[in-house]
């Protein structure tokens, strides 16, 4: 009889990156010294992989408030939202949140990847679901564990879609066509063709749900996200969204018609058989929206911060690529050569993050974010580590033998982290 564990005793991936010396992930910090500053093996580095956009978890008022809601109603509430994990804070934030985005309506859950999940409880049977091959996972995994069909097509690949729809209109079933998209995608920078895909929707009579994680509070004239960015707000059905980038804090929420809202908060397991929010994160996401409202030169100085370091490195030969956002990545030739370049980085001062498969299709990427918080000295101080890790190289852009990076395209299928 085979064993269920054998399969994790065979793995040897992890051992192998640990006896190598290039194992990266899990790497522990001991203090958080501001939002762009970690102490790590007792040196403070400049912390550049955060998706801390505004840098909101640093900020002494979102603090403030998530420490007064742990002395009022303790760390975490004892049951679901739906039994008794119900606070008037929750309400609030929700009020707050269909206002912001211009919604109706709006559920919170835990975390963002859970935000997703609840998606589940909309699709039935019949229901045909296309998704980007970049979607983040948890969109995916909503389709996964419903009794939709799940279709996936090539990243942006909008005229593959259009091609799929009418296949799939010619043999339908009756259920529901959706279209699934992130806004801003989290491995590229790139936007998803929110006018295509809402051109597909208007002709198809299909849903368009859009997960802005990475793009609200960030980009469009109020920080509504890629919808308000792409002047689509208006032809979006759905919102999925976390509190772990922009928001600084942890947590997601779901906004839409408030009929729809109201259909997953019954009928979502996500939402159902989860732990409520926890009043700090709760409270938190409350102040970094009063933040957010009354300092908006946070997303403009992040969005500076992110155009002048993806100048820079091209001044330099490194093919940083990116979008609007406030994300940049930088192509890799191979994984190992990713992981080692993250710990040249680290030794200059500057923690990034490697990026590997399963969390793109295939490939590696460095990826760089900035921050609101960041000076024109940590800018200065990533450049020069990436110079001095060139310089270590032997001035290639990465790889191992001198050689450029080739621009990596992630066409096929795999799953997006966070």
């Amino acid at each position: 009889m085979a064993d269920l564990f054998a399969r994790c005793r065979s793995w040897q991936d992890y051992r192998r990156a640990l006896a190598a010396g290039d194992y990266t992930y899990y790497l522990p910090t001991a203090e958080r010294r501001g939002a762009n500053a970690v102490l790590a093996d007792g040196r403070e580095v400049v912390m550049a992989g955060s998706t801390d956009y505004l840098g909101l978890s640093a900020d002494p008022r979102v603090r403030k408030a998530a420490a007064r809601a742990v002395a009022d109603h303790g760390p975490g509430l004892g049951g679901s939202r739906l039994l008794c994990g119900s606070l008037s804070l929750h309400e609030e934030l929700e009020a707050r949140l269909a206002a912001f985005t211009g919604q109706e309506a709006a559920i919170t859950t835990p975390t963002g990847y859970q935000a997703g999940l609840a998606l589940a409880g909309l699709l039935d049977a019949g229901d045909t679901v296309y998704a980007d091959k970049l979607d983040h996972a948890c969109l995916t995994e909503a389709v996964r564990v419903s009794p939709a069909t799940l279709r996936r097509y090539r990243h942006g690949d909008t005229g593959g879609l259009a091609a799929a729809l009418e296949r799939g209109s010619s043999r339908d079933s009756g259920g529901a066509p959706v279209l699934l998209t992130d806004g801003l995608f989290s491995m590229t920078g790139d936007l998803g063709d929110l006018p295509g895909l809402a051109d597909l929707r208007d002709r198809h009579g299909a849903r368009l749900i859009v997960d802005t994680s990475h793009d609200i509070g960030l980009i469009g004239e109020h920080g509504r996200g890629a919808p308000e960015f792409l002047r689509v707000e208006d032809r979006v059905d759905l919102l999925v969204f976390s509190f772990s980038k922009s928001f600084g804090g942890v947590g997601g929420a779901v906004a839409g018609p408030a009929d729809v809202i109201d259909y997953i908060r019954h009928r979502s397991d996500a939402v159902l058989f989860s732990a409520a929010l926890p009043p700090s994160a709760t409270a938190g996401a409350l102040a970094a929206l009063d933040v957010m409202a009354e300092e908006p030169w946070r997303r403009t100085r992040a969005l500076e911060c992110a155009r002048m370091l993806r100048d820079g490195l091209r001044e330099r030969g490194i093919p940083a690529q990116g979008g609007p956002g406030a994300l940049l990545t930088v192509p890799m030739p191979d994984e190992r050569t990713c992981r080692r370049y993250f710990l040249d980085l680290l030794d200059e001062g500057v923690f990034t993050s490697a990026i590997t498969p399963p969390a793109i299709p295939h490939g590696a990427v460095l990826r760089v974010c900035t921050t609101a918080a960041f000076t024109d000295d940590h800018l200065a101080r990533i450049l020069d580590a990436f110079s001095a890790v060139e310089r270590r190289r032997g001035g290639g852009n990465g790889g191992d033998d001198g050689s450029a990076v080739p621009a990596a395209g992630f066409a096929t299928a795999g799953r997006a982290a966070t």
